[in-house]
């Protein structure tokens, strides 16, 4: 499948959008349930792309197979006790949240 230039860049943009932050810089997002949780098993990038363009069918498929959900009071108060680091990005409304496993923040 040949990508768009527009979709290059908006992929592209999303990429450089995605970062490693401390789950405590977060919480007034999950506090507003803004924070959703992506599985490691997908891809941060085409999960916020997917968002992006609106593709509900891809989200919807994804949600039944419980790969991405709004974050649990369970993972935010364990994500709060460990200090944890997750990768984020913005996908309007919503910021999405990966674990990082190689990653602790000290």
């Amino acid at each position: 499948m040949k990508m768009d230039n527009d979709e290059k860049l908006l992929r592209g943009q999303i990429n450089l959008e995605t970062a490693q932050i401390a789950w405590r810089e977060l919480q007034r997002y999950f506090a507003s349930g803004a924070t959703i949780f992506v599985s490691p098993a997908l891809d941060l990038v085409e999960v916020a792309y997917q968002i992006a363009v609106d593709n509900a069918a891809q989200i919807a498929e994804w949600m039944e197979g419980g790969q991405i959900a709004r974050v649990t009071d369970e993972q935010a108060i364990s994500w709060h006790e460990a200090d944890t680091v997750v990768w984020a990005v913005v996908a309007r409304p919503y910021v999405l949240i990966q674990e990082n496993r190689d990653v602790s923040h000290s």
